[in-house]
C-alpha cells in the first residue's frame, strides 16, 4: 500500500471481464491461519485434563508462554480470537466463510474436533456455510503419524509433555512434569481431517448448486448429487506425487449460491524423502514451500484450474480461488534485497513463490486468489506477457500481529471490494494470565536463560498482546537467528540521529570511522549537512535521538506483517523520518567503496522503502472492467 497517497491506480493490462456478476452483493469472509488449539478439549485414554485456571476454575490445555513467544504464531489466545472473529462475521450477516488452511495446531484429533464443534455451532446458529482447504499444518503429512509436544503448561509452572504414543519422547525428570500419553496428540493425515471436517466443502452436499474435483468425470451440464457423491471418495482423489508415491489431492470446486464458484485449491505437495518407503507415514517432507513444488510435482492441478477458469467464463460464473499458499511474491518485491542483506533462505525466503507460479496461474485464468501461510497482510499483483493479471491477497492470521480477516464483497458490474477487518478487542484474551504467572515464577526460581518479558501480562487488548508477541519474537528468535552479526551489533548501538549523520558521509568514510569519532571535526561537518536536511524536511534532531536501531527493526517487522495497518502503532512523524533516511541511504547500495556495513544499512532502507510503497492492502476495490485497483478511505 502507498502510505502517502489516498488513491493508487494499477493498470492490470487485460481486456474487460465479461463474466456475469450477481445482481445483489455477495459477501465472503476469509480466515487464514487460525491455528486453533482447543483449550477446553478432552484428551482420550488419559486422566489428564489440563491444569486448573484459578481465574475460572476450568481445566485448561495450553502451551507455555515461552513456547508461543518463540513461535511465529500464538498458540493459546487465538482460541478466543477465533470466536471473536466468528461473532463479528455473524453480526455482519455474512453467510459464506472460507478458511485457507492452517486452521489447526498440527492436525491433532483434539483440535480438529474442537474446530468441527465450533463450525457446526455457528453454521447452526447463524446459517453460515464454511469452506475449508488444506494447509501445511493440516495435515502435516499425507498420512497419520505419531507425534506430541513437550511444551504444554503443567502443574507448578513446569512444562508438560504430551505425546500420542510411548517411546517417541525421552522424558526429562528435571524441569517438566511426568509424561502424558494420549492418541489425541497424534498428527492426522488427509483421511482423518476430511472425515471430521466432511461438511465444510471437502465433500458434496445437496445444498450446493455444483461440486467437483480435479478427478471428476462429469461437468456442470450433466451434474447430479449422486454422481458427485460417488466420485468424492478419498480413494478416487489421488495422484502420484513421485513414481510409486500415491497421495490424496482434496482440491474442489463448489457453487454455494447461484453464479458464485469458489475454487478451493489443495496446494500441499509432500515430496518423498530419498529412498523412503512409501508406506511409512514419515516418508514425506513437509509442504511449506507451497506452489513452487506444484509446478513440478502436481501438474494435473494446473490443467484443472485452466479448465475451471474456462468453464466459469463460458458459463458466466464469478470465480474466486483460495488456498493456503501465496501465488505472488509477498515482500513487495524486496526479496532480492532481503537475500543480499540477510543471506539465502533467511526471512523465510524459501517460501517466496517463483515468478513462474504467478505467470502460470494467471495464464490459466485465475484473476483473484486469497492465500495465507505467511501470517501477513499484503497484496501482490502480476501481469503476464499475454496480458493476464492475477491479484493475490494475503490474509492476515488471527494468531499473529495484526489479527484480522479479509472480507470480499462481490458487487454488480464486475466490482470486487476487499476490506481488512481487524480483531483488536477480544473478550477473555487475558483469561490465561494467572497460569502464565505460575510459569514465570517457576522460570525465575530456576534462573532460566532469556526469560520472556513479564510486561506482556499487562497488555489491555488483543491487538496490544499480539504487538508484544511480535516484539518478544524479534528479541528471542528473529534477532539471534536471522540477522548478520556485524549488522546486528551495529544497529543495537545507534540512534536514529546517528543514522541521519551517517547518511551524509562521503564515500571514503566508513560507518565505524564516523561513529568512533563523535565530537571530532569530521563528525561536526557531517552533522551540519544532516541539520540542513532536517530543515528541508521540517523535522527535528531531538525526534531522531528518541529512537534506536532496535526500535526501527521492530517497526520493519510490524510493517512487513501488517502493511498499512501497522500505522496504528507507528506515528506519521516516525514514518517521515524513515522516508528521509531511505532517500539518503539507498544510493549507498551501489557506491563503489569497501564499507559493507554502510551498504547493509542501505539495503535495509531499500527494503523498508519497498514495504512502505506496496499495493493497497487494507480497504480497496478491483474493477474487472478496466483492470484498476483503487484504495478506499
Amino acid at each position: 500500500m502507498k502510505f502517502l497517497f489516498a488513491v493508487a491506480f494499477i493498470v492490470f493490462g487485460y481486456a474487460p471481464n465479461l463474466w456475469a456478476q450477481p445482481k445483489t452483493e455477495t459477501k465472503i469472509a476469509f480466515l487464514a491461519d487460525v491455528h486453533l488449539q482447543d483449550l477446553y478439549g478432552t484428551l482420550q485414554e488419559t486422566d489428564f485434563k489440563g491444569i486448573v485456571n484459578p481465574k475460572n476454575g476450568k481445566h485448561t490445555l495450553l502451551r507455555t508462554m515461552d513456547a508461543q513467544l518463540h513461535s511465529t504464531r500464538i498458540f493459546n489466545e487465538n482460541y478466543f480470537a477465533f470466536i471473536a472473529a466468528l461473532e463479528d462475521i455473524a453480526k455482519r450477516n455474512i453467510h459464506i466463510v472460507a478458511l485457507p488452511g492452517d486452521y489447526s495446531d498440527d492436525g491433532q484429533p483434539i483440535h480438529i474436533r474442537g474446530l468441527q464443534k465450533l463450525l457446526d455451532e455457528y453454521e447452526r446458529k447463524y446459517n453460515i456455510q464454511f469452506f475449508i482447504t488444506t494447509g501445511n499444518h493440516d495435515p502435516v503429512g499425507p498420512f497419520a503419524q505419531p507425534a506430541g509436544k513437550d511444551d504444554f503448561l503443567g502443574e507448578g509452572g513446569k512444562r508438560q509433555p504430551i505425546f500420542s504414543t510411548a517411546g517417541i519422547y525421552k522424558a526429562n525428570t528435571k524441569g517438566e512434569n511426568p509424561l502424558v500419553i494420549s492418541p489425541d496428540i497424534s498428527k492426522m493425515g488427509y483421511e482423518g481431517i476430511t472425515e471430521h471436517l466432511h461438511n465444510f466443502g471437502f465433500f458434496p452436499k445437496k445444498e450446493y448448486k455444483y461440486w467437483a474435483t480435479p478427478f471428476s468425470s462429469y461437468n456442470s451440464e450433466n451434474y447430479s448429487l449422486e454422481k458427485a457423491i460417488k466420485e468424492s471418495a478419498l480413494a478416487k482423489r489421488v495422484y502420484d506425487v513421485a513414481p510409486g508415491y500415491t497421495v490424496p489431492d482434496v482440491s474442489y470446486l463448489v457453487e454455494p449460491v447461484d453464479g458464485l464458484w469458489l475454487l478451493a485449491i489443495d496446494g500441499n505437495v509432500y515430496l518423498p524423502k530419498a529412498n523412503a518407503n512409501a508406506a511409512n507415514p514419515k516418508a514425506y517432507r513437509g509442504a511449506d514451500l507451497g506452489y513452487n513444488n506444484v509446478l513440478t510435482n502436481k501438474k494435473h492441478l494446473i490443467n484443472w484450474v485452466q479448465k475451471v477458469a474456462a468453464d466459469a467464463k463460458r458459463l458466466g460464473k464469478t470465480l474466486i480461488a483460495f488456498s493456503h499458499y501465496p501465488m505472488v511474491e509477498f515482500n513487495d518485491d524486496a526479496s532480492p534485497q532481503i537475500e543480499a542483506l540477510m543471506g539465502k533462505g533467511k526471512w523465510q525466503l524459501d517460501r517466496v513463490p517463483v515468478e513462474d507460479v504467478a505467470q502460470t496461474f494467471a495464464d490459466a485464468g485465475l484473476q483473484i486468489h486469497f492465500g495465507g501461510h505467511m501470517h501477513i497482510n499484503d497484496t501482490g499483483i502480476r501481469t503476464t506477457i499475454k496480458g493476464n493479471t492475477l491479484v493475490n491477497i494475503q490474509t492476515p492470521s488471527l494468531a499473529a500481529y495484526i489479527p484480522g480477516y479479509k472480507l470480499l464483497t462481490v458487487k454488480p458490474n464486475n466490482i470486487f471490494e476487499i476490506e481488512t477487518i481487524t480483531i483488536d478487542n477480544v473478550p477473555d484474551f487475558d483469561n490465561l494470565f494467572p497460569l502464565y504467572e505460575e510459569e514465570y515464577t517457576y522460570l525465575k526460581s530456576v534462573n532460566a536463560k532469556d526469560i520472556w518479558n513479564h510486561d506482556i501480562l499487562k497488555t489491555k487488548s488483543y491487538h496490544e498482546f499480539t504487538d508484544f508477541h511480535l516484539k518478544e519474537l524479534v528479541r528471542l528468535r528473529f534477532l539471534p537467528d536471522d540477522w548478520p552479526t556485524a549488522f546486528k551489533d551495529f544497529i543495537f548501538n545507534v540512534s536514529g540521529y546517528d543514522l541521519l549523520v551517517l547518511a551524509n558521509t562521503e564515500n571514503n568514510i566508513t560507518a565505524k570511522e564516523l561513529l568512533s569519532s563523535k565530537n571530532s571535526g569530521l563528525w561536526k561537518s557531517t552533522e551540519a549537512k544532516a541539520q540542513k536536511q532536517l530543515t528541508d524536511f521540517n523535522l527535528k534532531a531531538k525526534d531522531f535521538k528518541n529512537w534506536t536501531g532496535l526500535d526501527m527493526l521492530i517497526d520493519l517487522y510490524r510493517i512487513r506483517s501488517a502493511d498499512v495497518l501497522a500505522l496504528q502503532d507507528i506515528t506519521p512523524k516516525r514514518i517521515k523520518e524513515y522516508q528521509l533516511l531511505s532517500k539518503y541511504f539507498k544510493p549507498t547500495i551501489d557506491q563503489n567503496n569497501n564499507d559493507s556495513l554502510k551498504k547493509s544499512v542501505g539495503l535495509f532502507f531499500s527494503i523498508l522503502d519497498k514495504f512502505l510503497n506496496g499495493a493497497p492492502a487494507d480497504h480497496f476495490s478491483i474493477d474487472l472492467n478496466n483492470g484498476k485497483i483503487k484504495e478506499i478511505k
